[in-house]
């Protein structure tokens, strides 16, 4: 089998792409850190390789490295905190505050661990608290809009809301951009929100030639977009990219947002006249939200159905 070393790979994977190092690496390490990444002469933190891959539009996850107890810990709490942020979003209000207090605590042993220069595990923590709240509840948009906006300037200090495609970004700064849109509709901003939205859909298809190993994070971005679309009564562009979404995560077996683009095409579709497609689309999300033990948007789908459909489910997930 023919080996070939990651800096090797990144280098080669730049030069097609055009990019200077400065360009790829800016916010993230220094261009000299790159060059010598390149030359093997240097092996940046498992962090860093993985931003500079996502900025390159490789799934970081393909390649892999050796990582350092310290990192390895690292890398463990951020995926311990990633499953607080999702049982946090699908759990009821009252139960909110202890799962926001313990992944508190993983994120202040995480800024134990973390080097004090480690921008990108800084990004992380700041967009995760936007998501959870701090100590004494959640946010308001304001605060978190002033967060976000921090979090992404810590990697890409030229960060433009209207011109997001001049630059390449890594995952999680896509995701960054994407919460500060969904926060920009929150403070009745809509018309930023919806062209960072567009943006960021249009980045991805051009920019991740592997839409496999993005499509979770392009079904968020659509999922989001087609819901503020659809709250604007603007169904038929909602039902064009959720159908979209469904595709993508058919086609790549990305399920996380299937329920959320079932409820928003038979919310389309009702408010469209098509009521048979509406009811095999309610159908579908309650199910699917029942199946992921979703509480709280199982009793949404469940009281919609019986107010637009006259059709009567289950109160409670067995």
């Amino acid at each position: 089998m023919e080996q070939v070393f990651v800096g090797e790979y990144i280098k080669q994977r730049r030069t097609d792409l055009g990019l200077t190092q400065a360009q790829l690496c800016e916010g993230i390490c220094e261009p000299m850190t790159v060059s010598r990444l390149e030359r093997g002469k240097q092996a940046p933190s498992y962090n860093t390789i993985n931003a500079l891959l996502q900025r390159l539009g490789l799934p970081g996850n393909r390649y892999f490295a050796l990582l350092s107890k310290n990192e390895a810990d690292m890398d463990s709490l951020q995926k311990e905190i990633l499953a607080d942020k999702i049982q946090f979003a699908r759990s009821a209000k009252e139960d909110r505050p202890e799962i926001r207090k313990q992944a508190l605590k993983k994120m202040e042993k995480l800024e134990q661990l973390m080097d004090p220069e480690d921008h990108i595990t800084q990004q992380y923590i700041l967009s995760a608290k936007t998501s959870l709240g701090g100590p004494e509840g959640p946010y308001s948009p304001d605060e978190r809009l002033t967060m976000l906006l921090e979090a992404i300037r810590l990697t890409v200090p030229r960060f433009d809301p209207e011109n997001i495609g001049l630059l390449r970004y890594s995952m999680e700064e896509t995701k960054i951009m994407n919460q500060i849109a969904v926060t920009y509709v929150q403070l009745g901003q809509k018309k930023t929100a919806f062209n960072i939205y567009r943006q960021l859909l249009q980045y991805i298809g051009e920019h991740d030639r592997d839409l496999a190993g993005f499509a979770g994070h392009y079904t968020m971005v659509a999922h989001n977009y087609a819901i503020d679309l659809t709250l604007e009564k603007r169904y038929g562009e909602s039902l064009e990219i959720a159908e979209e979404g469904c595709r993508v995560c058919v086609r790549y077996g990305n399920y996380q947002f299937l329920p959320g683009f079932s409820a928003i095409l038979a919310e389309c579709f009702y408010f469209t006249g098509n009521l048979e497609q509406s009811k095999e689309y309610y159908f579908q999300a309650y199910y699917l939200y029942k199946a992921v033990g979703d509480r709280r948007n199982l009793e949404i789908i469940r009281q919609e159905m019986e107010e637009r459909l006259g059709r009567s489910l289950p109160h409670q997930v067995p």
